[in-house]
């Protein structure tokens, strides 16, 4: 399923994997839960209880790669890289 596909399916959740200081340098999305990438494993729970499609994003889509990657490794399937913050703005206009 493209990230669009899961932006349209209105059955999804926004991760920011970015430090919060970087939410306060950049700018943030309202809509998106902020749990940085080091925090991932102990906040594990916080993540499986949100069902649906997860869509994680940080800066340039690195993190939340390696975000995508731990999450199916511990079995989740609906979990989508959406890239850097950019990208994921850029999307949630047009969809």
């Amino acid at each position: 399923m493209s990230l669009v596909e899961v932006l349209q399916s209105d059955n999804y959740h926004l991760i920011d994997v970015r430090e919060p200081m970087e939410l306060e340098m950049d700018g943030h999305l309202e809509e998106a839960q902020n749990i940085p990438l080091g925090e991932l494993e102990d906040r594990k729970q916080e993540v499986v209880n949100l069902g649906g499609k997860i869509v994680f994003f940080c800066r340039s889509g690195n993190r939340s790669g390696k975000a995508v990657d731990y999450f199916k490794s511990q079995g989740m399937t609906d979990v989508y890289n959406g890239g850097g913050f950019e990208e994921m703005k850029k999307a949630l206009e047009s969809h």
